[in-house]
């Protein structure tokens, strides 16, 4: 029973290790008119003056987005 146990354990390990992660990236404007990418999508920065402006899947498109945002005067 003990070698069942183990084995589901190590299985479950082991799909859990194989699974890719997967990080959203946000473009943030505070409100002074300053933008970064912020490193998770879902989590949100503290205090209420910010906006999400862009969000991507990526960072190489996330600072695509950025550099956008500076052309448009969206950000500083």
């Amino acid at each position: 029973m003990k070698r069942i146990a183990l084995g589901i354990g190590i299985l479950a390990l082991g799909v859990a290790a194989t699974t890719p992660a997967r990080a959203d990236y946000a473009v943030v404007r505070y409100a002074d008119g300053y933008c970064r990418i912020w490193w998770d999508a879902a989590a949100t920065p503290w205090g209420d003056n910010w906006t999400k402006i862009a969000i991507a899947p990526d960072w190489a498109t996330a600072q695509a987005s950025l550099s956008a945002a500076i052309q448009n005067s969206t950000c500083n």
